[in-house]
């Protein structure tokens, strides 16, 4: 069962999802690895992507997934999938996924983006990506896992959720 990340920018997706990847022996792939120029340049100029820009990434991403599963690999992979529309795009190209929605303070995020220097996201998008997150609703295979704490005991909760998710009859 393929594993997302996700959640707004700052909230440790890339960190997570190769850390899990690790835990679990899973292959780790980056969204962000997905997006074509044109996304890039948008959101380095401070332009949040619109549904039309993001549709033909989210396909490419979950095409990736439905790639790796079919070769048998669990493929944990970080993206912000914000929006319950977003994450059916990735349904729809890779069944039973399995999300890990991080979640942490407004405060807490604007502080981990403003000590970051190697991303094309800037804070200045932290607020309209929280306006636009959906959190998981009951009837997604997921969890939600807080980001207060050390990169170590995040990734526990959330192998430990998987599994749980892994070994039950819902899926």
């Amino acid at each position: 069962m393929p594993v997302v990340v996700m959640g707004v920018s700052g909230s440790g997706k890339s960190t997570i999802a190769a850390a899990l990847a690790g835990r679990i022996g899973g292959l780790f792939l980056d969204a962000d690895d997905f997006h074509p120029s044109d996304n890039v340049a948008k959101m380095t100029a401070g332009v949040p992507l619109t549904d039309e820009d993001r549709m033909p990434w989210l396909r490419a991403v979950g095409e990736a997934i439905d790639t790796q599963s079919r070769r048998g690999r669990v493929t944990v992979v970080a993206c912000s999938a914000l929006r319950r529309r977003y994450r059916d795009a990735l349904r729809e190209a890779a069944a039973d996924l399995f999300f890990v929605q991080l979640d942490g303070s407004p405060e807490l995020l604007a502080a981990r983006l403003s000590g970051r220097t190697d991303h094309f996201m800037p804070p200045s998008l932290l607020a309209s990506q929280l306006a636009a997150l959906e959190p998981l609703e009951a009837d997604e295979h997921g969890a939600v896992v807080s980001i207060d704490a050390p990169v170590a005991d995040i990734v526990a909760v959330a192998a430990e959720r998987f599994a749980d998710a892994a070994n039950s009859d819902i899926l």
